[in-house]
């Protein structure tokens, strides 16, 4: 069992826990994750490692609650015990000086960019961040990637706060500044990666998502994370989850996204019904 030891509401949706794993949080490394397992007869689910302290043996986990899985996590409570932790998995960021780079991140997605650009500012880069989601409270780890940012621009589609706008207006903004800019990456809903590559691609600047959000179980056997790249099928949780956004093909990957929806609509509607399901 991995102790929950924290856990924090980022906001009515979102949820940060810390969580007892010694031997990951001694080796884990920007952009992987962990599989986790609630209970026996739950099923297994991919969170990105957001931090890790090695001398208090935790990492750092946020997710959002949006189905039956996530569901389940969130009704543990500090001291409450998750059966099953594995990792790190996934290929660690290629971390490496190369001057300026743009994060961009969308909703939940900010809390996956975060380790990624803060490993890259560490490496001596200049970090510009461009940070959206749908209102202010749900703008996750703002203060963060400002600690990290040389500049920091957030949007919101409402305007809650920040400019009422898509990230990729103050993107294309940018760009077009003629400000220096040697690589973008990405982390956010599919929709929002393939509108970030629409801007980068014509303009030849090179882009890095984060395919973790369309991953299932995390170890490729499921099968539900297949994406094409450069004409190639790979899988986002062993062959990833970072790819060259230029080559993603992500009308494919959204197309598919939309295969299991009713079946995750069910397991949620199940969840809600049965707040106390055990092994």
């Amino acid at each position: 069992m991995n102790r929950i030891v924290r856990k924090d509401y980022l906001n009515p949706e979102v949820i940060r826990i810390d969580v007892e794993a010694p031997m990951i949080a001694r080796k884990r490394k920007a952009g992987q994750f962990v599989v986790l397992r609630t209970i026996p007869t739950a099923e297994r689910f991919p969170l990105t490692i957001v931090d890790s302290n090695a001398q208090a043996g935790t990492i750092t986990l946020i997710y959002q609650v949006i189905g039956r899985s996530t569901e389940e996590l969130a009704a543990l409570d500090v001291g409450d015990g998750i059966l099953d932790v594995l990792g790190p998995l996934g290929h660690p960021t290629d971390v490496r000086k190369v001057g300026t780079i743009v994060a961009v991140g969308g909703g939940v997605g900010i809390a996956l960019l975060y380790p990624i650009a803060r490993a890259m500012a560490e490496a001596g880069n200049r970090v510009v961040s461009i940070l959206g989601a749908r209102n202010e409270g749900l703008l996750i780890l703002h203060n963060e990637m400002e600690g990290i940012s040389e500049k920091t621009l957030l949007v919101t589609d409402d305007g809650s706060v920040g400019r009422k706008a898509l990230v990729t207006e103050p993107l294309k903004e940018y760009i077009d500044s003629g400000e220096p800019i040697d690589e973008v990456i990405a982390v956010g809903p599919a929709i929002m990666m393939k509108a970030v590559v629409e801007i980068t691609k014509p303009r030849d600047i090179p882009t890095i998502v984060s395919l973790n959000p369309i991953m299932v179980d995390g170890t490729g056997m499921c099968g539900g994370c297949r994406v094409t790249v450069g004409g190639e099928t790979k899988f986002a949780c062993v062959d990833g989850p970072e790819f060259d956004g230029l080559e993603v093909d992500f009308d494919e990957l959204m197309h598919r996204q939309q295969f299991y929806k009713e079946e995750e609509e069910h397991s949620s509607h199940y969840c809600r019904l049965n707040p106390h399901r055990k092994a």
